[in-house]
């Protein structure tokens, strides 16, 4: 059966827990996310690691923002470790996103727009005016202008961000969790089936996945209700 467009989150303690989840979660979805603790705490080997025998795609999500001469860089310094997808913030400018995208032409430059912690009153505190969704719009057209070939946005803004930016661009939402799990540090949140009516291409789900009694079940659950909003909308999983 074809896996689901789900990015399980490996917010692992160690290295051989996010490596036996990956292995549990690995037949039924695209793809495993690598975060910045994980990845600060084993280093390069972590991706090996997580990637195993199966060759799933390894979503780094490293969300740079620096200069841009710093940012290619790191980039360069991860392209080896060939991740599918590389997070850069979008809020770093076109100059910085221009140059992720540069110095990894086969990795996808996912540009981060909003974190899906933020509520409505924090971003009025770090002073983003005006509803979140106009500023993830704003966001959005200016990272595909510079060549980002992703975009990282919550579930709430992403039919928004789909008319903004075309069929063209891969669209990733965390912050998803299906019905009766808890939203933890998530303020923006959405079912996976809404998601991905939505036009969402790839679901970011994490704890809902790892933290349950049997990953690899919750997996195929989860990847279950999407081929069947598939089925019902024509979105293809």
């Amino acid at each position: 059966m074809t896996p689901a467009p789900i990015a399980v989150a490996l917010d692992a303690p160690d290295l051989e827990t996010a490596a036996h989840w990956a292995s549990l979660v690995t037949p039924h979805v695209t793809t495993v996310k690598v975060g910045l603790e994980l990845y600060l705490r084993y280093g390069p080997d972590v991706i090996a690691s997580v990637r195993g025998a199966s060759g799933v795609r390894v979503f780094l999500d490293l969300k740079l923002h620096d200069i841009p001469n710093t940012v290619a860089g790191a980039a360069r310094a991860v392209a080896r470790l060939k991740p599918a997808i590389l997070t850069v913030h979008a809020a770093g400018g076109p100059a910085m996103i221009r140059a992720a995208v540069e110095a990894m032409p086969n990795t996808q430059i996912a540009a981060v727009t909003l974190l899906t912690s933020l509520s409505e009153a924090d971003l009025e505190q770090v002073g983003v005016n005006g509803p979140s969704e106009d500023a993830v719009r704003r966001l959005s057209a200016l990272a595909v202008a510079a060549g980002a070939q992703a975009l990282v946005c919550s579930p709430r803004e992403v039919a928004a961000v789909r008319a903004e930016v075309g069929p063209g661009i891969t669209l990733i939402t965390p912050g998803v969790r299906p019905v009766g799990a808890a939203s933890q540090d998530q303020a923006r949140v959405a079912t996976p089936e809404q998601a991905l009516a939505d036009g969402a291409d790839l679901l970011v789900i994490g704890r809902p996945i790892t933290g349950s009694a049997d990953p690899g079940a919750t997996a195929a659950g989860i990847a279950a209700a999407l081929r069947r909003v598939s089925a019902a909308t024509g979105h293809q999983v």
